[in-house]
């Protein structure tokens, strides 16, 4: 099978990691194979066991070539966790030609100008995705090129990761025989699973529960306005049980997949389960409520940090396409009925709004969106014919071809 129009997602989270292998055939994407393994190496996504990291991943990579009947060379990667940060920033140049006319030569020195300014010792750059351009002070417009002017602007937002945690990754990905043509901010590519770009454009928050950590990126007006990463996540609900109910991790985890319920009023005060029937070795009973009440204090501390996020950028209760949950974290039970209440939005569980074929039936599953998100993200680089992930040199390969699949993909 020819690997030109192959793409390839991993992505990478703390208690696993999932590759997506899916074929591009013009505006299409044939899903051929999967891979799941365990990962114990990262924590709260930090690296903090190489060898382990490399294990999980070349483990996830096997198994996903063994389904799809190819080898694995390119993939792009997902990275998350308390090291990502955001922030708008501001570019101006002057026009180049006489005549005034903006090109895109003017977009792509717009571009440099602003990742110039926003260059910071011991950061590495991921993304630089624009807002808007301004066109000598006043007019404000998606795309410049071809217009009149003399004074160009670029507000854009910076995504950005320390330089050790890119290392790291980048050096764990080397060590597994692969090729990281892109290093993506994880949100942004389930985005391109889940989202639509109405929501995008009317206002809306995808809220991705993983294992240690929650992440969050804000749309509106067609625009990505705020991100995030909390450090709070669904393994800390089954530490809480594990600890309320004196058993072990395993039995936690089991009990909150299985029995728990976000809201506590929905569950009867007398429904138990006999820890026996679950591990041999456990005894006495456990409480459903009493989980139902653990599971809703963490995840009310999730949502409220995420409204505190809301309302510093004046956004609390006022995003009409409401809250967009995916994540293994979002598979627990009353969670959606419970995000509607704390965070006053709608919600709903994300499901991949493409159309696809082959092995569809991972698709609505949300601890396969990231992976399926990274995929597409890379099926738009064979489109376009992107190039290797270059950590010496951060932002963008080949700017121009990137601004105009940035707005294609972001703007309605």
């Amino acid at each position: 099978m020819s690997s030109q129009n192959i793409s390839v997602g991993i992505d990478v989270g703390n208690t696993k990691v999932v590759t997506c292998v899916g074929k591009a055939e013009d505006n299409s994407i044939d899903i051929l194979g999967f891979g799941k393994s365990i990962n114990q190496g990262i924590r709260k996504g930090v690296i903090v066991d190489i060898e382990e990291t490399v294990s999980a991943i070349s483990a996830s990579i096997e198994e996903a070539e063994r389904t799809a009947g190819i080898t694995i060379q390119n993939a792009v990667i997902g990275i998350s966790g308390p090291f990502i940060e955001s922030e708008t920033s501001k570019g101006v140049v002057a026009v180049g030609r006489t005549d005034g006319e903006i090109s895109e030569q003017d977009v792509a020195r717009a571009m440099e100008a602003v990742k110039v300014i926003s260059n910071k010792p011991n950061r590495h750059l991921l993304h630089v995705l624009p807002i808007n351009f301004v066109i000598d002070g006043n007019e404000i417009i998606k795309d410049p090129v071809g217009m009149s002017g003399i004074r160009l602007e670029l507000n854009a937002n910076m995504i950005s990761a320390s330089v050790n945690a890119v290392r790291s990754i980048s050096r764990v990905i080397e060590q597994c025989g692969l090729n990281m043509t892109e290093l993506v901010f994880s949100p942004l590519a389930t985005a391109k699973v889940v989202l639509s770009k109405r929501q995008m454009e009317i206002g809306v928050i995808l809220v991705d529960i993983g294992a240690s950590t929650t992440s969050y990126a804000i749309y509106e007006d067609g625009e990505l306005i705020s991100c995030g990463v909390i450090p709070v996540g669904s393994m800390h609900i089954s530490n809480d049980i594990a600890i309320g109910l004196r058993t072990n991790i395993d039995i936690a985890e089991h009990i909150k997949t299985n029995y728990g319920f976000a809201i506590p009023d929905k569950v009867d005060e007398k429904e138990v389960i006999d820890l026996s029937k679950l591990d041999k070795n456990e005894e006495g009973t456990a409480n459903l409520k009493y989980v139902s009440e653990i599971i809703e204090a963490r995840l009310n501390e999730i949502f409220l940090m995420i409204r505190d996020n809301l309302t510093n950028i004046e956004r609390d209760g006022t995003l009409p396409s409401g809250i967009i949950l995916t994540g293994g974290g979002s598979k627990i039970h009353g969670i959606v009925e419970m995000a509607k209440e704390t965070m006053r939005l709608p919600a709903s569980i994300g499901r991949p709004l493409f159309e696809g074929s082959g092995l569809i039936d991972k698709l609505n599953d949300p601890v396969y969106a990231t992976s399926i998100g990274l995929m597409l993200w890379g099926k738009d680089q064979v489109n376009e014919g992107g190039g290797s992930f270059n950590f010496d040199v951060p932002g963008l390969n080949n700017v121009v071809s990137k601004v105009r699949s940035i707005f294609k993909n972001f703007l309605p």
